[in-house]
């Protein structure tokens, strides 16, 4: 069931990869050395961004609905993937990387300006980097 579920080149993360690469920014992606294997890694400005679904990762947003079937089971993935990536952020914030938490809500169904100002966003908290340690984006 859910190993047809598509983790890497998401469609959120690929809006977030053209975004930064057609601005100048370089990145690594998917870097196994660190907790959780950020979606894309920015050496140059001591960051990592996750891309992360909305559902898998428990946002509170318009897009998660608890499923109606197996709510035990879905309680315990849910809240299990939240606690881990708790986990790893704080073990990426200990290094004294920044991390970004970039949410499907706040780029899903988005308009090219919103999208464009999320990008903003983004690029603003990367390059000023005396900015806080942790970003989330979304709805």
């Amino acid at each position: 069931m859910m190993s047809g579920i598509k983790g890497k080149d998401t469609k959120p993360e690929m809006i977030i990869r053209k975004g930064l690469h057609a601005r100048g920014f370089r990145y690594k992606l998917y870097d196994k050395s660190l907790p959780g294997k950020p979606d894309l890694v920015l050496p140059k400005y001591n960051a990592v961004i996750f891309v992360h679904g909305c559902f898998w990762h428990g946002h509170d947003c318009h897009l998660f609905k608890w499923p109606k079937t197996r709510i035990d089971f879905w309680r315990e993935k849910i809240g299990s993937n939240i606690v881990r990536d708790e986990k790893h952020t704080s073990m990426i914030e200990r290094h004294g990387i920044r991390v970004a938490v970039i949410w499907e809500c706040g780029l899903k169904n988005r308009s090219a300006d919103e999208i464009n100002e999320i990008l903003n966003k983004l690029e603003n908290w990367l390059i000023n980097m005396e900015n806080h340690r942790i970003l989330q984006l979304g709805s």
